[in-house]
């Protein structure tokens, strides 16, 4: 079953509750191969608790979207300007179902996406273990700008890619 339409809806405090649990079914879906139940669980635990949450969408100015087809949230993205540099972003998040990915879904989203920022350039971190999720990027433009190590806490690093996405 192909997708061709998904709309992204601007989500707000109200909308916590959805993408913390959309983000529990996600992690666990997609991570369990790439990095331990206890390190996605202490991320879940930092990232996705109602507080930090509100934070990123306040005084971080990140921006979320629910990614819904007809009345499914079916994922999310979040971003945030990147300051002092004009149409350029920061893709912090950008999470789909994994039963329903690999349809387009990500690809018809992204372009959602482009469609509402209209960015002259993206940024983003990915694991260097998620081949996946890299290969995504890589098909919808973006190349490997640099190689970061992130010191997260409690023992935890993420190895990650730095991609980049031109207009």
């Amino acid at each position: 079953m192909q997708i061709t339409a998904v709309e992204l809806i601007k989500a707000g405090t109200k909308d916590i509750k959805t993408i913390s649990e959309l983000a529990d079914i996600i992690w666990h879906q997609h991570y369990s191969s790439i990095i331990s139940i206890k390190q996605i669980t202490y991320m879940l635990d930092m990232m996705y608790n109602e507080e930090a949450l509100q934070k990123q969408m306040g005084e971080k100015a990140h921006t979320f979207y629910l990614i819904r087809k007809g009345d499914a949230n079916i994922g999310f993205i979040s971003v945030s300007e990147v300051e002092n540099m004009r149409n350029s972003y920061f893709i912090h998040k950008f999470y789909i179902l994994q039963d329903i990915a690999s349809k387009g879904i990500g690809t018809i989203a992204f372009n959602e996406l482009l469609d509402l920022l209209k960015p002259e350039e993206l940024r983003l971190t990915v694991n260097r273990q998620n081949f996946k999720s890299i290969n995504f990027y890589f098909k919808n433009g973006f190349k490997i700008e640099s190689v970061a190590d992130f010191d997260i806490g409690n023992g935890y690093v993420m190895n990650d890619f730095v991609m980049v996405w031109k207009k």
